[in-house]
């Protein structure tokens, strides 16, 4: 965000939705990381901050009437406001720290880059594709279909407030930190098929350095967004993802701040966005928000 020796000013926007989680948990995450003094330690740090406030509050509920996409509506809408708020900030000069909530509001962030510059970008630091559809799985969680929105793949999809459909194009998403194992063979032929560029969750474990390199490197001169999905880490080393499958698996916090610090600091980071983040999963590791919000500040600060 802005690798010069000043930085543009940080607005901070929530988005407390688990709507298109498994379960309540996620709607909590904007709150908790005010409360655990997120915003102070990045001013403290010499970066001016704005706090823009929180998009719809929204706990997730069983939706019986829509079994296999749940919710959708109230997804739909906080990715509606989600972008509003992000192409405000945009349009007064600030770059964006976006925090969720479920990884579908990494759409809104998009939804605001795209429709100031039709070029932009998505670096999507990811263990899932996130590309299935109500007819490809049976869980109805939307958690794993955004980026399935996102490219125009979903069926009577509801209005996202996107500028365009679809949003993006196979050649404006890379992916970074995918488990292929974890996809469903749906999600794997359609990476096949529309030559989306991914690396995988061991590579970036090995070596983050070189696989953000190389997703900056792919970027080019274009503005983008970096989203993080906190189910790419070892749920071991840091548990506070909504989806707990990652145990003894995958990057440390350590791995994933280097990659933090070297996508934030590009001249062409507009946004981070964080999703999958559930405080409830750091009950008893009380250090576990502590140290995500250590990563956060010497990433932004």
């Amino acid at each position: 965000m802005a690798a010069s020796t000043v930085r543009r000013t940080l607005t901070v926007i929530g988005a407390p939705t688990s709507a298109g989680s498994y379960a309540a948990g996620q709607e909590q995450a904007p709150r908790v990381l005010r409360e655990y003094g997120l915003l102070q330690r990045l001013r403290a740090s010499g970066r001016e901050v704005v706090d823009a406030g929180d998009g719809p509050l929204q706990v997730w509920g069983a939706d019986r009437e829509h079994p296999l996409a749940q919710n959708f509506e109230q997804a739909a809408d906080a990715i509606r406001v989600a972008g509003t708020m992000v192409g405000a900030a945009l349009d007064g000069g600030s770059d964006v720290l976006l925090l969720g909530g479920n990884c579908t509001v990494a759409l809104g962030a998009m939804s605001a880059l795209v429709a100031r510059d039709v070029a932009s970008a998505l670096v999507y630091v990811d263990r899932h594709f996130d590309l299935n559809t109500p007819e490809t799985t049976i869980d109805g969680a939307l958690d794993w279909m955004g980026v399935a929105a996102a490219l125009g793949l979903l069926p009577d999809a509801p209005d996202f407030g996107f500028p365009r459909s679809p949003l993006l194009t196979p050649q404006q998403l890379r992916y970074v930190g995918v488990n292929p194992e974890a996809a469903t063979e749906w999600e794997r032929g359609h990476v096949r098929r529309m030559g989306i560029q991914w690396g995988s969750n061991d590579a970036l474990a090995a070596d983050p350095e070189a696989e953000i390199g190389a997703a900056l490197e792919w970027v080019g001169g274009r503005p983008f967004a970096l989203h993080l999905d906190l189910d790419v880490l070892d749920f071991t080393d840091l548990p506070l993802a909504e989806n707990t499958d990652g145990r003894n698996s995958g990057p440390t916090l350590a791995a994933i701040s280097t990659v933090l610090s070297a996508g934030c600091a590009a001249d062409g980071c507009r946004v981070l966005s964080i999703g999958e983040l559930n405080p409830t999963r750091a009950a008893g590791t009380p250090d576990a928000i502590p140290r995500f919000v250590d990563a956060l500040v010497a990433a932004l600060g």
